[in-house]
C-alpha cells in the first residue's frame, strides 16, 4: 500500500512520516525480547526504508547483532525495530503511533508457543511457533 500514514509519539517531539510501500497489516511477536520491550505483546508494521522520514529525538538501540530499537528520547514512546544487517533494512514500525492503525487487521503471529495468558490472539491469520519461526530466521539463542 502507497498510502500516507503520519504518526507521533507520546509527547509528539517525534514525528514519523510513511510516504511509499507499506504493509498496512501488523505482525505480533511473543518472543521474550519483546515481551519484555514491550509488557507483554510486540506489534509491528512493514515500511520500507525509503517510505520512512524521522524528525526529532530518537535513540537507537542495538538490542541484537543484527537489529536496533529505537524509541523517543524525550517521553520513552517505542517507535521501531529494524534490521542492520544488510539484509533488510526497513522498518517494523509500532502501529499504535498511526491512528490510521486502528481499523488494520492481523497480518501474523511468531512465537506463538511462548505467549503470555494474557495476551494469546484469536482469529485467522499467520502462525508460527518458535522452533517454526527460527528454523527460516535469523534469532537470539535462548529467546533471551
Amino acid at each position: 500500500m502507497n498510502d500516507v500514514l503520519e504518526g507521533r509519539c507520546l509527547c509528539g517531539a517525534v514525528k514519523i512520516l510513511v510516504k511509499g510501500a507499506h504493509d498496512p497489516r501488523p505482525g505480533a511477536c511473543h518472543c521474550r525480547m519483546c515481551q519484555r520491550w514491550s509488557g507483554g505483546l510486540f506489534l509491528c508494521f512493514e515500511a520500507v526504508a525509503e517510505a520512512v522520514s524521522v524528525e526529532g529525538p530518537v535513540t537507537r538501540y542495538q538490542s541484537s547483532a543484527f537489529s536496533e530499537r529505537a524509541f523517543c528520547s524525550t517521553c520513552g514512546s517505542h517507535l521501531w525495530m529494524r534490521d542492520t544487517d544488510g539484509e533488510n533494512e526497513g522498518y517494523d514500525l509500532m502501529p499504535g503511533l498511526f491512528e490510521a492503525a486502528l481499523s488494520w487487521p492481523l497480518r501474523s503471529e511468531i512465537y506463538t508457543d511462548r505467549a503470555m495468558a494474557a495476551v494469546r490472539l484469536e482469529g485467522n491469520h499467520k502462525r508460527a511457533t518458535r522452533d517454526e519461526y527460527e528454523a527460516q530466521n535469523p534469532f537470539i539463542d535462548g529467546d533471551v
